[in-house]
């Protein structure tokens, strides 16, 4: 499904016109204006999946945020933006296809990481209270306890059901289950099965930050069925050779000046992954 059909950036001349019009000596930044158009990058063309591949500092990360701005997408953390953000997000225009469904968002790593401690934090939480309600079983079992007034109502209950039951079966009905026994890459995989829904537009950024290799294979095919199945599209920032492999994804590599669209099998990182296993290819065997 495509929402998005295209999405274009202000080039080299019109941020000229735009910086000459304010006074230079009072800014020491202008970001994030040259930062897209020194890769000569004017606009990106969409498919069901459309890749952002590139560095540190290539721009991926600000062109994302760009489109998710424009588009006014849901997203849980916010971004660091210059005073000239909103400047530059005017001067971007875009097409569409169809409506951006209302329940379409951008993911982020700080997203995935904000939501899995709050999962841990929750977590040691719950093992605290269960640690107090071991006490309060032994203390209610073995008191001499003796109801003398409608005050000791609460504590008789607890002395009554610690009599009558095990240790676990107390402590289990006074304590709700651990939010999510999982780890680390459990809990970032069920974050984004949370939060994709069926016939969306969603932008992610490097998504396989806290996934093991296993764990972005399982992201890839979530994503791969999420378009062919239930309608989605998707534009994705990353540099993981899982991901970059998706079929029928396009992918712009923001390397090279002028970015253009190239297989992934091209692309600097992957060689590097290709030469190194080449080298060690006698190990495998």
């Amino acid at each position: 499904m495509l929402y998005l059909d295209s999405f274009s950036f202000p080039d080299d001349g019109r941020e000229f016109d735009f910086i000459l019009s304010i006074k230079r000596n009072c800014y020491n930044s202008f970001y994030p204006f040259k930062i897209l158009s020194k890769r000569e990058l004017t606009i990106l063309n969409f498919e069901p999946i459309t890749i952002l591949y590139g560095g540190n500092g290539s721009g991926k990360t600000t062109a994302l945020n760009v489109i998710s701005e424009k588009l006014n997408l849901m997203r849980d953390s916010r971004f660091n933006q210059s005073n000239f953000f909103p400047y530059y997000v005017h001067l971007c225009d875009y097409s569409l296809i169809r409506e951006i469904p209302s329940h379409s968002r951008t993911i982020t790593s700080d997203d995935v990481f904000d939501y899995m401690l709050n999962v841990r934090m929750m977590n040691e939480g719950i093992d605290t209270k269960r640690e107090n309600l071991f006490e309060d079983y032994l203390d209610a079992k073995y008191s001499s306890f003796k109801f003398t007034s409608m005050n000791d109502y609460e504590q008789l209950k607890k002395v009554n059901q610690a009599r009558s039951k095990t240790q676990s079966k107390f402590v289990s009905n006074n304590l709700m289950e651990n939010i999510r026994e999982h780890s680390n890459g459990e809990n970032a995989f069920q974050y984004f099965m949370d939060k994709i829904e069926e016939n969306g537009l969603y932008l992610l950024d490097e998504p396989e930050n806290s996934l093991s290799p296993e764990r972005q294979l399982e992201l890839v095919r979530f994503i791969e069925d999420s378009v062919r199945f239930f309608g989605c599209q998707f534009i994705i920032s990353t540099h993981s050779p899982f991901l970059l492999a998706m079929r029928d994804a396009k992918i712009y590599d923001l390397d090279e000046v002028p970015v253009k669209p190239k297989p992934w099998t091209s692309l600097k990182n992957v060689q590097i992954y290709h030469d190194f296993f080449e080298a060690h290819r006698k190990e495998f065997e």
